[in-house]
């Protein structure tokens, strides 16, 4: 396996004097001071994109494919090189040659009696504990020709955060693709519009409902300032004494960035998930975090629950919800912006909320649903994100990425479970003639014992779920437990659904 434990890597260095640049080349060379934390070793991520592939990959083909799109972008062609001219440890991007060879990496396999699903599985655990080497750009792309249940072929892109956040690189990878019923076209991703109601109303009415519309408004204000000081408080506190409960799904050991983590990845019908939020009137997150609580109860409840060694009572679990701060380009700015050689990839902006997990046997599987839309609508009235974001702006001004890295990492490692939710295309594309099967976001390095990434493609929605090893013995029961509370809620959604038709008629 290619790279070093994650500890070890040092990046390279340069001690040539830039002060004959001037000051835009310079700045515009730096790595941002939020892409540079990501190089601390108590905070060193990657983003590992495993995508499955409908057709066994051609490799010269993926090779040219990759050389002609995603090498023009300056941060894939790039070094990140140290620079100790100006003492603070400023990181900067240095153009290079790639050689696509040192990139593109198709293991051999020796026979043996694994399962070959088992097989993706350990050789992308594996990845969890070496780095790309820092000669060369923080990317590499690996194809594993290996069918397994989930496709014919399995591929994992692997970056370094520091290149961009899930969803900047999202829109670039896609960039990179055309869609199958037209290898001309790019893909698109789904724009949520507005629903404000814009009704043409008489002046009249509308001078009737303004001081409505004020008290409205002024009691929306209070309550958003309310509820971020009570999240600040609560955010504060967690990166000082606040820890979440030790619990099956939290781990007694000190974070480790270079220790071993394992991954799984399940779908579910998009439309299914679409029906449950039609039902529940909630949002499309609000049912993926109820999926997540059900998946986490359940497997509490089936492995400890006549155990007795853990108790619900009293018990403090929360999941970090990450949240992108930053609006999204299109697909077709990007693959516009890459032709002309500009850096469409501006860093990492994106925040923290703080959410409590709802762990404990609900009598209907809708419930969870239904908890979490609350929980989630809470949230969305509060700058929490925003806070979070700025706070760490705040120490890596004041204490440099060291301090920035620190206080990321302690919040988030006081926390039990990551979120994120990453939107995929709606239409089916392919890569080089390569149709996609489907699409699992992930990250190794991040500082909590479990991560829950959800991706949609087409009319899929796939459940990503890295977990450091040893928490959960059985981590293929659990991915189960995801796709068992998911059937559960449906078909109690489907029975509440029937009951208000029934109670119309």
């Amino acid at each position: 396996m290619e790279g070093k434990r994650k500890m070890s890597v040092k990046p390279l260095r340069i001690i040539s004097n830039t002060s004959n640049l001037n000051g835009e080349k310079e700045a515009a060379m730096l790595l941002s001071p939020s892409s540079r934390m990501f190089h601390e070793p108590s905070y060193n991520v990657y983003v590992l994109a495993i995508m499955g592939w409908k057709v066994t990959m051609n490799i010269d083909s993926i090779k040219a494919e990759l050389q002609s799109k995603m090498l023009k972008h300056p941060r894939f062609s790039s070094l990140q090189v140290m620079d100790e001219s100006d003492g603070v440890g400023n990181m900067r991007w240095v153009p290079t040659t790639v050689n696509i060879d040192d990139h593109v990496i198709v293991p051999q396999f020796a026979d043996n009696n694994m399962d070959n699903d088992e097989l993706v599985e350990n050789y992308i655990s594996d990845l969890s504990t070496t780095n790309v080497d820092m000669s060369k750009p923080l990317w590499d792309f690996h194809i594993l020709n290996v069918k397994t249940s989930h496709a014919e072929a399995t591929s994992v892109f692997r970056i370094h955060h520091s290149i961009g956040d899930g969803a900047a690189l999202m829109s670039f990878l896609l960039s990179c693709f055309r869609t199958t019923s037209d290898p001309t076209c790019l893909p698109k991703l789904p724009v949520f519009s507005s629903s404000n109601d814009k009704s043409n109303s008489s002046p009249n009415k509308n001078r009737k409902k303004n001081l409505w519309q004020y008290l409205v408004k002024l009691w929306f204000l209070i309550k958003l300032l309310f509820n971020t000081m009570v999240d600040v408080l609560l955010f504060i506190a967690t990166a000082l004494f606040l820890k979440d409960s030790q619990t099956p799904f939290t781990t007694t050991q000190a974070f480790n960035a270079s220790a071993r983590q394992r991954y799984i990845y399940r779908s579910v019908s998009l439309d299914d998930i679409k029906f449950i939020k039609d039902v529940t009137n909630a949002k499309l997150n609000d049912v993926v975090f109820g999926i997540v609580q059900a998946a986490l109860s359940r497997y509490f409840h089936r492995t400890y629950g006549k155990a007795g060694k853990f108790s619900v009572e009293g018990m403090r679990c929360r999941a970090n919800v990450i949240v992108n701060l930053r609006p999204a380009l299109g697909v077709q700015a990007i693959a516009e912006m890459i032709e002309k050689n500009v850096a469409v990839i501006q860093g990492n902006c994106f925040g923290f909320m703080l959410v409590p997990l709802s762990i404990g046997q609900l009598d209907n599987p809708l419930d969870y649903v239904v908890k979490a839309k609350t929980l989630m609508d809470r949230k969305k009235h509060s700058l929490e994100s925003q806070f979070s974001f700025y706070a760490s702006q705040f120490f890596l001004n004041l204490f440099g990425y060291k301090g920035a890295a620190k206080l990321t990492q302690r919040v988030t490692s006081q926390t039990t479970l990551a979120l994120s939710n990453v939107i995929g295309p709606r239409e089916q594309i392919s890569c080089a003639g390569h149709p996609v099967e489907f699409i699992a976001p992930t990250c190794s390095g991040y500082p909590t014992g479990i991560m829950v990434h959800v991706c949609s493609y087409v009319n899929k929605l796939t459940f990503t779920i890295a977990v450091d090893e040893g928490i959960i013995p059985d981590l293929n029961q659990f991915g189960d437990d995801f796709i068992k509370s998911f059937m559960l809620i449906k078909e109690a959604a489907h029975a509440h659904h029937t009951k208000l038709a029934t109670k119309l008629d």
